[in-house]
């Protein structure tokens, strides 16, 4: 009977990750196209992914397919001719990390999804088919000499705050879906100019382009291949690179470093950092900016709320996290949030 899905404990194959020192890339990849059986494309793809030693996360929809994965360097090439079997994905670009390390991922995990990207998008009229011109490095660098170009971040804040390209336009909301009408709406009165739009890998920032052109905008752009292809397209061809300081990545890295520049700050003492990490008490978990000196005064944790808290017995713990709003407190990347860990902690 074919194994279609991870059986192990996560705690166990992070350790067997870490102890692995099998070379390996860490790959994204992308493609918006119809998926008529979205679970037996998943099987079949979790079947092959598997059998490559392939760890990741990969999200399936019947609008295309979204992954971010770790592949072992000599399977790379059999990962290269399975997508190429599927005739919308042959020759699909893969974009490889920017600063390489091993245990990028520690576990297989492909889902089904509604879409490969949250957008909440409900109107019928929308469609993919048209959407923005691609842009490479070098048409990015000469389109952002231009007044009448606007370039214009359709990442997460937590994203924008540790890198972003100079005078780049961040859209201040929490996620994707708040993100589209937003930018819909703010660049209104300016329909005619250039609009030049880029995310992480180019997921975002493509199915941007086609909500503006949808919304009425003229000349919108977005970035082939996003931060991760623009920065080894620049180092390759020896173009002047625009981005300035790390680069957010989904996966146990939470950054490349791109430049020497930190643009950010420890979001508990206010010193130059760039360094994300999670809160290590379990009923808080956030994700958070802290220098070293912060991580060791507070134990890992992002106040001295949940420093106290940690050093409780597990009964109280259990006690006191009943009645909590985990949905303010559990992986809480609200920009709000954020801004009660500084209070705090002013």
């Amino acid at each position: 009977m074919k194994t279609l899905h991870n059986r192990v404990s996560r705690a166990v194959l992070k350790q067997k990750a870490q102890n692995d020192s099998t070379p390996r890339h860490t790959i994204s990849f992308y493609c918006y196209f119809p998926i008529d059986d979205t679970q037996q494309f998943r099987d079949k793809w979790y079947e092959h992914f598997a059998a490559l030693d392939i760890l990741g996360r990969v999200y399936v929809a019947t609008e295309g397919i979204n992954a971010q994965i770790s592949c072992p360097t000599t399977n790379l090439d059999s990962l290269k001719e399975f997508i190429d079997t599927h005739a919308p994905l042959k020759g699909l670009r893969l974009n490889l990390a920017v600063d390489e390390r091993r245990n990028s991922f520690y576990v297989l995990d492909i889902k089904i999804r509604n879409r490969i990207v949250a957008d909440g998008i409900e109107d019928p009229g929308f469609s993919m088919q048209n959407k923005g011109r691609y842009v490479d490095a070098e048409q990015f660098n000469e389109l952002i000499k231009e007044q009448n170009t606007l370039v214009i971040d359709m990442r997460n804040h937590y994203e924008y705050e540790v890198g972003r390209f100079r005078n780049a336009i961040e859209i201040p909301s929490d996620t994707f879906r708040q993100q589209l009408p937003m930018a819909a709406d703010m660049f209104k009165h300016e329909k005619d100019r250039n609009i030049v739009m880029y995310c992480t890998g180019g997921i975002r920032c493509e199915k941007a382009s086609a909500w503006m052109l949808h919304n009425g905008y003229k000349n919108v752009f977005h970035l082939e291949g996003g931060i991760i292809n623009y920065v080894n397209e620049a180092r390759r061809k020896g173009l002047e690179n625009h981005f300035i300081g790390k680069n957010f990545v989904f996966d146990e890295r939470l950054g490349e470093r791109i430049s020497d520049d930190i643009i950010s700050s420890c979001h508990v003492c206010g010193k130059p950092c760039d360094t994300h990490v999670n809160c290590i008490n379990s009923s808080c978990h956030l994700l958070f900016i802290e220098c070293d000196e912060c991580q060791e005064k507070l134990n890992g944790c992002c106040s001295e709320e949940c420093k106290e808290f940690i050093q409780l017995s597990p009964e109280m713990q259990k006690t006191k996290r009943k009645g909590l709003d985990k949905g303010q407190n559990i992986f809480n990347k609200s920009r709000q949030r954020m801004k009660d860990i500084r209070s705090k902690n002013s």
